[in-house]
């Protein structure tokens, strides 16, 4: 049985996911594919910084227009840089105290929910390799709504497609621009920093 409001905090959990639910090491990669520090300061700066990357992340511009792109604006070797855009696909690694919290709501009767901006390709790969999903009641994917955290449209977009109120639903994210944007819904906000400080906010909130 569902606890009862009288029992708990927020019902909704809104799960991010990367840097929260799935993670990779993104210095470590920029260095596997590019090598020397040059090279890697520019994909820091111009690739991995650049509008260009949001732009995957809403899902308007096809990978392969980023990839000419940011060759014409670095110089980099476009197959360099494609290596480096498959190897961030396929990067992501679950983060298991996460999951396991993820799990302990789940089993407590909370309806949980997936808000994220993620690239098509790592989406996919998500997709294919993360049993944790079925978990979700809803997702929201930044590239295949079309709208991207911290813009308003893709909270409303949520809460209207899935019929949460704002007040009973509380967002784990990590990063502060996305919460701030979260709580003019009147969205509880928690902002991510290691699993264990996570559930003792959720603890807070009388969601465990």
């Amino acid at each position: 049985m569902s606890p009862s409001s009288q029992e708990v905090g927020p019902v909704n959990v809104v799960f991010d996911l990367a840097g929260v639910l799935v993670d990779y090491d993104q210095p470590e990669l920029i260095a596997e594919v590019f090598g020397d520090p040059g090279s890697c300061h520019t994909v820091r700066t111009e690739i991995v910084g650049h509008e260009d990357w949001l732009t995957l992340d809403r899902g308007t511009v096809a990978q392969e227009e980023v990839l000419m792109r940011a060759a014409r604006r670095t110089g980099l070797a476009i197959e360099s840089i494609e290596r480096f855009f498959d190897r961030v696909s396929t990067a992501w690694v679950p983060v298991p105290g996460t999951v396991e919290l993820l799990r302990r709501l789940r089993a407590r009767g909370h309806p949980l929910f997936c808000l994220s901006n993620m690239h098509p390709a790592s989406w996919s790969y998500l997709e294919r390799s993360c049993d944790f999903l079925e978990l979700f009641s809803g997702i929201a994917i930044s590239c295949q709504v079309k709208l991207i955290k911290p813009e308003p449209a893709i909270y409303a977009h949520l809460l209207a497609r899935y019929g949460l109120d704002g007040s009973q639903t509380v967002l784990i994210d990590d990063r502060d621009v996305n919460l701030v944007a979260a709580a003019r819904f009147g969205i509880q906000t928690i902002k991510f920093e290691t699993p264990a400080q996570c559930e003792g906010r959720l603890r807070a909130l009388r969601c465990l």
